[in-house]
């Protein structure tokens, strides 16, 4: 059974994208965040809005730091400790 995973992708006449996701993040739907992110940071920079995510696993982690060069982070404040353990905090951009 999935978790429950909402995304949503908006262009900006910027050419920057706004990835906003919610819900969980885990081993049964991290590919679906995955893919979407490589859309989304496909052509530039991309603000992954994690602000109303409450968990995700290193699955998602890693899927986020194969793009470190592309996103920014807006965060919800429950993953902060998760993100600076894991040393994403360090080298993308972070906001909460």
């Amino acid at each position: 059974m999935s978790t429950p995973l909402t995304l949503s992708t908006k262009r900006h006449d910027d050419g920057t994208v706004l990835l906003t996701v919610s819900g969980e993040i885990d081993l049964s739907n991290v590919s679906t965040f995955a893919r979407e992110l490589a859309e989304a940071t496909r052509n530039g920079l991309t603000t992954v809005d994690l602000s109303e995510v409450d968990y995700l696993d290193s699955g998602a982690i890693n899927a986020l730091f194969t793009h470190v060069d592309h996103i920014r982070i807006r965060a919800n404040p429950i993953l902060l400790p998760v993100l600076t353990i894991s040393g994403l905090a360090g080298v993308v951009p972070t906001e909460l």
